[in-house]
């Protein structure tokens, strides 16, 4: 991302890369931000004021990326599951989509900045420099950063973490994580009267285990 606004502050999307589980390009382009560059921040994007010469508008580019996701499938039909949709996996989501001023079904994205198992204890994110080099054991961002190497690092990471092998809890993705735990009010005096290793077979965790993507 580039800088816009008076101090160079506001990210700017200027460059995408969009790649398949396989780590095969399907799209990457420059993208003309929607308003003027302040600060190209080259040193990390290695991108110059050429380089978005006739760079593709935003606009367009949102199509491209809405008919990659959507794969055919009108965007009010996507389902989590049993869906032609594709799952979103990336790095901090939230900002890109933002930056994109695009939006997509939260069940369908895999964020490796808030999946809980990649998280500080603290409930921070950790950098995808970090994780890339904790869990894949290599390092990214030597020198400017590269939008291929981001997409590799990310899906390889997401992969990892699907190929976990546990038990895997039935809920369905569309549940709520506030209902997962919750019984009814009977069944407490029941837990209240069983051991800890009792009660371990009943817990579940709070959040959307990314081993349930690989159950067919």
């Amino acid at each position: 991302m580039v800088g816009g606004g008076s101090d160079g502050s506001v990210d700017l999307c200027a460059r995408l890369c969009i790649t398949d589980e396989s780590e095969n390009v399907i799209f990457q382009t420059y993208v003309k931000p929607t308003m003027p560059v302040t600060n190209y921040r080259f040193e990390t994007t290695g991108i110059r004021p050429e380089n978005l010469d006739g760079a593709m508008p935003l606009k367009q580019a949102q199509r491209k990326i809405q008919e990659f996701l959507c794969n055919g499938q009108p965007m009010w039909k996507i389902r989590p599951r049993n869906g032609k949709a594709m799952v979103l996996v990336g790095h901090g989501l939230h900002n890109q989509l933002e930056c994109l001023q695009l939006e997509y079904y939260s069940s369908m994205i895999r964020d490796t900045a808030v999946y809980p198992p990649l998280m500080k204890t603290s409930k921070l994110s950790n950098t995808l420099k970090y994780l890339t080099q904790a869990y894949l054991g290599y390092d990214i961002h030597v020198g400017v950063q590269d939008p291929y190497e981001d997409c590799v690092a990310t899906m390889r990471l997401y992969t990892r973490m699907r190929n976990q092998k546990h038990k895997k809890e039935a809920y369905s993705l569309s549940s709520g994580t506030e209902n997962r735990n919750n019984y009814a009010a009977w069944r407490h005096h029941e837990f209240e009267r069983r051991s800890h290793e009792e009660l371990l077979e009943f817990s579940q965790s709070d959040y959307y285990c990314w081993c349930l993507d690989s159950v067919a």
